[in-house]
Order: C-alpha cells, then structure tokens, then sequence
C-alpha cells in the first residue's frame, strides 16, 4: 500500500520529490535490510582476517541516554570480550546492564518512541601501514568514516580519543612512543604506546595498536506517535504514517558496523 504521509527523518520525502516518484518505492530501497549483504560480504572479510591474526568485535557502548562502557574488556582478549557479547540480549560487554538496558527499551516502546545510540569496534592484531598518507582517497581513517557512515541512520563517526581530541591539548592526546624488545616479533614490531587516544591511526594508517572506531546511531525514525507532517496530494498537515518498526535497533547495527568495518 502507497504511504500518503512522509515519515521525518527518513528518506521519503526527499527520495520522493528526486525521484518523482512513490513514497513505498523509497522506503523499500532506503531499507537497512540492505547491510545483511554487507554483514555476509565481512563475515567472510573476517575469516580471511583471522588467517593474519586480526579479530575485530562490535559491541553496544551506550543506548540511548544510558551509558553501558567496556565493563572489564580493556585488558581483554578480542575472543574474552565476544563471549561476554554473545552472552548479552543487547550486544553490550558488560552483561551486567542487561536488565536495566531491557528495561530501558521497554519503556521507551511503552511511549510510543524509540532509541539509538553508541557502537564501538575493536580490530586487533593490524599491522604497521594499512591504508596511506600520500593519497586522500586511501586514507584508512577517510575510508572507514565513509563506509561506516553509509550505514542506515549512522550519524556520526569517531577513531580514538574522537571529538574530545579537538577539546584538549596536544599534550594530553598524542601517544608517546616506547619499545620494548620483548615485542619485536608481535604486530607492533615492539613500538608500544602507554595511551591509544589515536584509536590506531595516525596520517591515515595502522600504526600497530588496536583500531577503536565508534559510530552514533540515530533514534528509529518511524514512531508509533508520529511527529507533524504533510500529506503528498493536497499538501494538508497531518500525522506522520506508521510503518511496523522496532523500538531499537542498536544491537543489530553493532554487528553491522563490525562487518563493514571488517571489509574496509
């Protein structure tokens, strides 16, 4: 059935004027059930991965309002922190806040609104120099940003220490640089840093620590109390249509992100 009312913040009304056509024929093609295609094209990225012993994990840092962190993963394995994940009913490391998060969500839906938030992502074991400084087109940080932010309702992209990098002084972001000869044959050839705030890149390459990469996502657009807006035909105000749709969709998008982030 034609949807006669564009829904804010997706793609129909915008999509509809461009293309001068349905707002159905939009939606349907605007769907985040495009990224199964890409999750499966990393789920093989990953194997491939694995065989040069790089392991990457996406997992919910916060959910709306509500703050979730890394619970105890920091000095963690990447395999220690995804059976924590795959334990948890939202994708989080710290299975602790499950019920609190569940709980959250719930009465969110009971409002008829909905919920977005934070997804971090995790790559070990890169080596020195994956991507460029020379070319801005094969920059790794320009890459991933792009591929990252061309997921469904992803709003906002950060590597490392991020936008609280432009808040403080050069001293309290960079990392030194040590080494340790202990590590020359590890994928950091020995050059170990105290801090990360660079996430992993610096001039737009791997330069041997773990790759942080965190993606905001937006709240679910479509609402079970929708918001003002205009029916096409005779351009008069009405409610937004309602589509089925979830309350939150954070969980999945953690996995989507992390796939995509594999095959970048």
């Amino acid at each position: 059935k034609e949807l006669e009312r564009p829904r804010p913040g997706h793609a129909d009304l915008t999509g509809a004027i461009k293309y001068l056509g349905s707002i159905r024929g939009v939606l349907e093609r605007s769907s985040a059930r495009e990224t199964a295609v890409r999750v499966a094209a990393g789920a093989l990225a990953r194997q491939l991965l694995s065989h040069f012993g790089i392991e990457t994990i996406g997992y919910v840092l916060e959910l709306g309002a509500m703050p979730i962190g890394r619970g105890e993963t920091l000095s963690s394995t990447i395999a220690q922190a995804r059976a924590l994940r795959d334990t948890s009913s939202i994708y989080s490391v710290d299975p602790s806040r499950d019920k609190e998060a569940e709980q959250y969500i719930d009465r969110i839906a009971d409002e008829g609104d909905t919920l977005g938030g934070i997804i971090e992502v995790r790559v070990d074991g890169l080596p020195f120099g994956l991507g460029t400084h020379a070319q801005w087109d094969r920059k790794l940080d320009g890459k991933l940003a792009q591929a990252v932010m061309a997921v469904q309702a992803i709003k906002g992209v950060e590597i490392g220490m991020g936008f609280e990098a432009a808040r403080r002084p050069g001293s309290q972001v960079h990392d030194p640089i040590h080494y340790d000869p202990a590590l020359a044959e590890t994928s950091n050839l020995g050059y170990v840093r105290p801090t990360n705030n660079a996430g992993g890149l610096e001039g737009g390459m791997t330069n041997g620590q773990s790759l942080i990469l965190r993606a905001a996502k937006k709240p679910i657009s479509t609402l079970r109390k929708p918001l003002d807006s205009i029916r096409m035909e005779d351009k008069q105000s009405h409610r937004a249509s309602y589509e089925r749709s979830d309350v939150c969709a954070i969980s999945a998008a953690a996995i989507i992100v992390e796939h995509v982030v594999a095959f970048e």
